[in-house]
Parts: structure tokens; C-alpha cells; sequence
């Protein structure tokens, strides 16, 4: 394992049936009034509304609420959920809902007591916050992001048409998060699958970086097939408790930093899709599948072993008589095949892009060099021309 690294993570995680109920414990902490986030109103009809706001006034808590957080939060509303807390002097952010609700708190608990523009200040710039930050706790309803354990926010500005992550340092980190795998339940099939092939590609975009025999590489090995195992019984049964529970715990440890540890880290795949969806407004986990397998087919010849590797490990391709191109070539037709299975996205046309929005996607794709090829801007547009189609 080769590299310098540090690890510190300082959310307090509570996993369960019955994990809800250490939410008492956790506001004993926190003073000032809660601002209350959640997002287009699934939280009431599935009855953790009424659960977290009971415990609340049941401990005397006085609550404002920040309702309507979109599945991809914007610009104009982190101002507005910034004035609220202005507003209304609060203590403490619980974001109730998916990666969304969680990322849109951080991006508050930042902005709070920060002079300039959030938007431009984090998600332009890139400046760290020098200012006091909000503490944020999580009741977490959909698994995927990984939000619930790590300091990452990401923002979408409709005007700019771009979408923007700014992974924050561990002080942003949530206080506490509350994983309960029933509230994962009532989530629709499409958002299921749309967070169960996030979680994959969190471990594949730190996969596919290195070469060297790294500790990181083995652990998530090991995540891959557990969501992959997990995810044919919950779409087979979506209310399957075991299987929600594990895919719940994958997607927290897929992006709590821990498997990026000496690595380098790829993270493309999640720059194409982010400005997919600045176009599209499609799901996050959607665009990441309708662009992964053009580009993982693009980079193979450039990180052949590790996706040969891949194709064995992780979906069991007899290697025996074959070129480690064929046996990496198999790898993402056992892959596809999987996502075909989940009912992903597989071409971004799906997803309402088109023709002529490419040129400008491409624009809004920021380039990085941590995987096993920096692309150019040609090669960008390669790669999403070949995404408005599906593989035949």
C-alpha cells in the first residue's frame, strides 16, 4: 500500500429498528432553535415526519421548517434555507430525507455566517469556510450518496447550467446520523435502483485509480459484491430487511473516505454526469449509469489489470485461455448486464439529453486526472456521443 494518508471521521453513526430513538440524546447537545430540512413531502406520507417532529416537541424543541429541497438542490434554494436560519437563529441542522436533504444542510451549516455569495465562495471558487459553522444531524430515508458520513455537498445552479461538489474538510462533517433501514422502504423502484447504482460507482470511482496491491482495493472488492448480492433480492423483494440493511451500510462506507485511503482516485464518471444533470435535471445515480460503461470502455486499454482485476474478483470471469483485454471486455458485459437487471439509465438520451446539448455538457464537464487517463475536451464529447445510445 503505497502513499501518505490521513483518516479521521467524527459522525456518530446509530444503525437499526430502533436507532430513531437516540435522537433525544443527540439534541441534548445542540441549543438554539432546529431548522427542520426535509424535501418534496414523501417524509410525511411515510410517517418519519410525524416520528422526528413528535420526538422534537417531546423534548421541548422549538423547530422552523425548511421544506421542499429538490433531489437536486439549488443555488436560489441554499440562499433562501441560509435566510431562514438567519432568520430564525438556529442551533442545529436536521436534515430529514436522502443525500440530498444531507448535502443541502452542509452547504447551509457553511453559508450561515459567511459574508460572500455561497454559490460563488464554494462552489466556484472552491474556498474552504472561515467562518463559524452550523452543526448538522441526519435522519437519513434513501440510501446512495454516502452524505449521511462524509463532508461532500454538491449544489446545482440552473442559470450557469452547472452542477458542483465541494467536498468540505471533516469539520462539515454531519454530528450524528440516524440510519434506520425501514425508512428506506416506501422509496419508489426508480429511486431505489438509481441509489443502489450510486453506491456502485462511489467504490468504482476509487477503484480505478493505483496500481499497486493496496489494502483500499480489497475492502472494496468486497463492498461491490455485497451491494450486487443485496440488490438482486431488493428489487426481486424491495421490502426485504436484510438485504435494504446491507445495501443502507454499503453506501455509507462506499464514501465515509475510508476506501480512498492511498488512492488516487478517479471521480470522471461523476463529472460527466454532474453536467448531465445540469442539463437534464435527471437523478444522480441515473446520469452516472448512462455514462459509466462509454467510459470505462474508453480508459480499460489505460488501466487494463485493475479492470481485469475487476472482471475477476468482482463478477467472477473465468480468466482461464484469455487475453487480459477479453477477460477485462467480459468484466463491463457482466456489469451491463447487472444494470440491465436494476433497470438503470443506459444512455443519456433516456434522460432527455440530446444532440446539441452535448457541445455545452462537455463545456460544464470539469477535468480531472486522478484515474488512469486525464481526457481531453475531444475525448469528452466522444464519450457522451457514444452515452446518447445504449450499447447494442
Amino acid at each position: 500500500m503505497l502513499g501518505n494518508f490521513s483518516y479521521q471521521n467524527a459522525t456518530k453513526l446509530y444503525f437499526g429498528e430502533d436507532s430513531l430513538r437516540f435522537l433525544k440524546d443527540e439534541l441534548a447537545k445542540y441549543g438554539g432553535k432546529v431548522q427542520l430540512i426535509y424535501g418534496g413531502g414523501s417524509v410525511k406520507r411515510n410517517g418519519v415526519y410525524d416520528a422526528v417532529t413528535g420526538i422534537l416537541r417531546e423534548c421541548g424543541r422549538d423547530f422552523v421548517e425548511d421544506g421542499g429541497v429538490m433531489p437536486n438542490p439549488t443555488a436560489d434554494k441554499l440562499r433562501d434555507g441560509v435566510r431562514i436560519a438567519r432568520e430564525n437563529h438556529v442551533g442545529l441542522l436536521l436534515a430529514v430525507g436522502g443525500g440530498s436533504c444531507c448535502d443541502y444542510a452542509k452547504a447551509v451549516s457553511v453559508s450561515v455566517h459567511c459574508d460572500d455569495d455561497p454559490w460563488e465562495k464554494y462552489f466556484e471558487r472552491y474556498e474552504e469556510p472561515d467562518c463559524e459553522i452550523l452543526p448538522v444531524g441526519c435522519v437519513l430515508t434513501m440510501a446512495g450518496t454516502g452524505s449521511e458520513m462524509n463532508a461532500g455537498s454538491v449544489i446545482t445552479n440552473h442559470e450557469k447550467k452547472r452542477k458542483a461538489g465541494h467536498v468540505f474538510g471533516p469539520e462539515v462533517m454531519p454530528k450524528f446520523s440516524i440510519l434506520n433501514p425501514r425508512f428506506t422502504m416506501s422509496l419508489p423502484k426508480r429511486q431505489m435502483v438509481a441509489g443502489i447504482y450510486d453506491i456502485f460507482n462511489h467504490i468504482c470511482e476509487q477503484y480505478f485509480s493505483g496500481e499497486d496491491d493496496c489494502t483500499s482495493d480489497y475492502i472494496a472488492e468486497g463492498l461491490m459484491k455485497s451491494v450486487i448480492h443485496s440488490s438482486l433480492i431488493a428489487i426481486g423483494n424491495p421490502e426485504d430487511y436484510e438485504a435494504r440493511s446491507n445495501i443502507m451500510w454499503t453506501a455509507t462506507w462506499a464514501l465515509n473516505t475510508l476506501i480512498e485511503c492511498g488512492k488516487s482516485t478517479d471521480w470522471m464518471v461523476h463529472m460527466l454526469g454532474h453536467s448531465v444533470g445540469a442539463y437534464t435535471g435527471a437523478t444522480h445515480g441515473m446520469t452516472l449509469a448512462a455514462v459509466s460503461l462509454p467510459y470505462y470502455r474508453h480508459i480499460m486499454p489505460f488501466g487494463l489489470k485493475r479492470f481485469a482485476r475487476f472482471a475477476t474478483e468482482v463478477w467472477q470471469v473465468d480468466p482461464a485461455g484469455r487475453t487480459d483485454e477479453e477477460i477485462a471486455a467480459e468484466g463491463l458485459k457482466e456489469m451491463e448486464s447487472w444494470m440491465k437487471k436494476l433497470g438503470v439509465a443506459l444512455s443519456i438520451s433516456e434522460l432527455g439529453a440530446t444532440e446539441d446539448m452535448i457541445e455545452g455538457i462537455a463545456d460544464g464537464t470539469v477535468m480531472l486526472d486522478g484515474g488512469y487517463k486525464k481526457l481531453t475536451r475531444d475525448e469528452v464529447v466522444q464519450i457522451l456521443r457514444e452515452s446518447l445510445l445504449p450499447s447494442a
